[in-house]
């Protein structure tokens, strides 16, 4: 799941769309701008079909149907697991199946963490067992495991102040939500500030927009030089619970038993599949969403719904019998909940032909009803992709918003390549993130329809267009 930053702003238009100006040149070409909003006006009919077909016809449903078959089957998909590169192989001859072109796995070193058994008891002031769930990379406790008083704080200031309290304790963060990006500091980050303060272990509330008792997971990063420390996150409401007892002088005292261990990096793979291009087939329109998931529930949400719309989009093209002028390339990306570590890999390996993307997607915030489209680019870029958003009216979902930034594809973008995602129902998605709730239950075969054709529309506009889109 990317780390989210979002701006809601208005779009700025830095030019008339009706100026006789040219946006940008390319080679001996110019163009002006009107010029492009009929090149995409020209693609009604061909987004009205691609919207037909997933939405109303024969692949309605398709992209929900496969999804349920594979977290069915294989179930959550953790990195270094057997049952990851079970599901990538799966997929591997699915896309085969399916007649896409050029189908074939890239390879790529992953870490491989294993949470075992694992548990938390409150001693004092009452015996209460805790739901926790460890957090991705954290080592274990001894086998007898750690009992001690417990700190309860809400902010690192407030660990810095009473950083003398903390010594020989369990550091537990009460830190309120605020959204994602801002909230998640204290996952990523919690277990390395509570070891400089002396802490023996950290305990942090689940960073979740809603909790129904439910522990969410996640990786958190340990830093050279702090010692590390066992760390997991416990549930919203024990969270709060603890601060309350805290705040009445109870003295508060844990049982934190964790079999986590960190093993040798393994082998997996990116799985790739494409149509290829049928008149600049070495330029490129990149479609993906990671087959990876954490340990817990089915992984259906994060990410196999953004996976699965996304062999849906050239599903889609293929069966309308499509091809556009570049090559649509699917990225099924693995061991994106680490931080990225495919995404990488695939960069340090194709990056050398950085000059021929035109856009890179990824969809990685759930396939409930879309918003919109996240984008980051070029105001001229992003004055196109607001055209090409227009021919999905018939579903009305045309708007375009900042931050289309991903984890795997972040690389290409801070390159100077475009880059775009959907944009969904973001208190619901984490209302389930990272957690056992993450399963099919969660999804909404007609919601993946929709968030399907945006996508599928998306790129194949972009990538049937005469030019690609410009950079800054």
């Amino acid at each position: 799941m990317k780390f989210l930053l979002f701006t809601f702003v208005g779009v700025v238009h830095l030019f008339s769309l009706n100026s006789g100006k040219a946006i940008y040149k390319n080679d001996n070409s110019q163009r002006t701008f009107q010029e492009i909003k009929e090149e995409v006006a020209r693609y009604g009919d061909v987004a009205k079909a691609i919207i037909n077909l997933a939405v109303y016809g024969k692949a309605q449903n398709r992209s929900y149907e496969r999804l349920a078959l594979l977290v069915d089957t294989v179930g959550p998909r953790p990195s270094g697991s057997k049952s990851l590169e079970k599901a990538i192989q799966i997929m591997y001859q699915n896309l085969q199946e399916d007649g896409l072109e050029n189908v074939h796995l890239e390879p790529v070193k992953i870490p491989h963490w294993e949470r075992g058994e694992e548990s938390a008891v409150m001693l004092e002031p009452r015996i209460h067992k805790m739901a926790i769930l460890g957090l991705g990379s954290s080592i274990g406790t001894p086998p007898e495991g750690i009992t001690a008083e417990v700190l309860v704080v809400t902010s690192f200031k407030e660990l810095q102040r009473r950083a003398r309290e903390a010594r020989g304790k369990i550091v537990v963060y009460n830190q309120p939500y605020v959204n994602y990006s801002k909230t998640v500091q204290y996952r990523v980050r919690g277990a390395v500030e509570a070891a400089k303060v002396g802490a023996l272990a950290s305990l942090i509330r689940s960073v979740a927009s809603f909790s129904v008792y439910s522990p969410h997971t996640g990786i958190q990063e340990y830093q050279d030089g702090v010692p590390k420390i066992p760390t997991a996150c416990i549930t919203v409401e024990d969270a709060e619970m603890m601060s309350r007892m805290a705040s009445r002088g109870n003295r508060i005292v844990i049982q934190l038993k964790m079999g986590a261990k960190n093993y040798p990096d393994a082998d997996s793979f990116n799985t790739v599949a494409e149509i290829i291009g049928s008149k600049y087939p070495e330029q490129v329109v990149l479609v993906s969403g990671h087959l990876d998931s954490w340990d817990v529930g089915q992984g259906a949400m994060d990410d196999g719904g953004g996976a699965f719309i996304s062999w849906e989009a050239l599903s889609l093209i293929k069966d309308l019998g499509l091809r556009p002028k570049r090559t649509l390339r699917l990225v099924l990306w693995t061991a994106e909940e680490q931080g990225g570590i495919g995404g990488f890999q695939y960069y340090q390996s194709h990056k050398a032909n950085i000059s021929n993307y035109s856009l890179v997607m990824e969809s990685d915030e759930g396939t409930f009803l879309p918003s919109g489209l996240q984008f980051t680019g070029s105001e001229k870029a992003r004055a196109i992709v607001e055209e090409v958003m227009t021919l999905l009216q018939p579903v009305n979902i045309t708007q375009v918003f900042r931050a289309g930034e991903g984890t795997d594809i972040n690389f290409w973008i801070q390159a100077g390549v475009p880059g775009a995602s959907l944009l969904d129902d973001l208190y619901k998605y984490f209302s389930f993130h990272h957690s056992h709730g993450d399963t099919m239950t969660v999804m909404d075969p007609k919601q993946m329809n929709v968030a399907a054709a945006v996508w599928a529309v998306v790129s194949y506009v972009i990538a049937d267009m005469e030019e690609m889109l410009p950079r800054s």
